[in-house]
């Protein structure tokens, strides 16, 4: 049988018997990427940083990481996809990416659980609605008072058609019976960039992007989802407090490979993460961005992936969403 080791690891380690271990102890012997299917900057990018850095120092060779955006995350997901099994090329598996997207677009170039190992979770990421300082309504109870009286004549921006932050805001309109005008960006930067200048008046974002926006005055938050009230933010309150459970639900945002990828490597890259994500400094680099660190197991991750396709399943039939082409 004739393969190259770098795309047939997964048969040789099957093939060769003990060989194949001596391999995956090998590993790694070369630096590795890391795949974010997103642009510089964002949240995905910022926590794939902090934590591939460290892995980087933790397995003895330089993790690189890659932005490869695009079309709400399906661009660089689709690619880490197709590269070989090898251990060489990991991916971030995200919310938005990975259980969103493929549920509200007609067809995906990729499959969220069949195209992929998970290895583990990195970080909970609550979400928070903003608006444009300006906005005349100043908690949510008022938010939502002043949009149904004035249906349609509000907008909010989102990273893109399909994106996380597109089906917030869909599920947000669902859930209390409001109705806004969606303002699609190629990103949630200039989509911020707008509500701060008032073309736009919300966004549904996540903390690390809105954070230094919120502390600055450009951007007022008016709730967030997450467990609890958030210590960066005492007077916000959470969806659940304000009455909006279906909206409390944090993102999550963490590590994956290519379907086949040797279970040793996973194995090692797994405990890995777990000594990185222990590391105080990298604690409170995650936590300054207002994230939360969450390693998990590898089944966790892949329970968590598998159920979250689920819940995205379930929400874009309930709100009737019309699939994207």
């Amino acid at each position: 049988m004739k393969c190259q080791h770098s795309i047939c690891l997964a048969a040789a380690l099957a093939c060769v018997g003990p060989f194949g271990v001596a391999h995956a102890a090998a590993w790694p012997d070369k630096p590795i990427r890391l795949i974010v299917p997103y642009a510089a900057g964002g949240t995905t990018d910022i926590i794939a940083r902090v934590v591939g850095t460290r892995l980087g120092a933790v397995l003895k060779q330089p993790v690189v990481i890659e932005n490869r955006p695009g079309a709400g995350g399906a661009v660089g997901s689709a690619f880490a996809a197709k590269q070989p099994p090898d251990g060489y090329t990991l991916v971030m598996e995200v919310e938005s990416s990975h259980a969103v997207n493929p549920n509200v677009y007609q067809k995906t170039a990729y499959d969220p659980v069949k195209d992929f190992e998970p290895i583990s979770n990195l970080a909970d990421v609550p979400n928070v609605l903003v608006v444009n300082p300006g906005f005349p309504a100043q908690d949510l109870a008022a938010f939502i008072k002043l949009l149904k009286a004035q249906p349609g004549k509000y907008s909010f921006g989102s990273s893109g058609n399909g994106g996380l932050s597109h089906m917030n805001g869909e599920l947000f309109m669902n859930v209390t019976g409001t109705r806004m005008l969606h303002v699609p960006y190629k990103g949630l930067g200039p989509a911020l960039n707008d509500a701060m200048a008032g073309q736009i008046q919300v966004v549904f974002d996540n903390i690390p992007s809105s954070s230094g926006l919120i502390e600055g005055g450009k951007l007022r938050p008016l709730a967030v989802a997450a467990p609890t009230r958030l210590k960066m933010l005492p007077n916000v309150p959470t969806y659940a407090e304000a009455g909006l459970p279906a909206m409390n639900n944090p993102s999550w945002f963490g590590l994956g490979a290519p379907a086949g990828t040797p279970a040793p490597i996973l194995d090692q890259i797994n405990a890995a993460v777990k000594q990185v994500l222990a590391e105080p400094e990298v604690v409170a680099a995650i936590e300054k961005q207002g994230a939360i660190p969450a390693w998990t197991t590898r089944k966790a991750f892949a329970d968590l992936i598998r159920t979250q396709n689920q819940h995205w399943k379930k929400v874009v039939e309930d709100i009737r969403f019309e699939k994207l082409q």
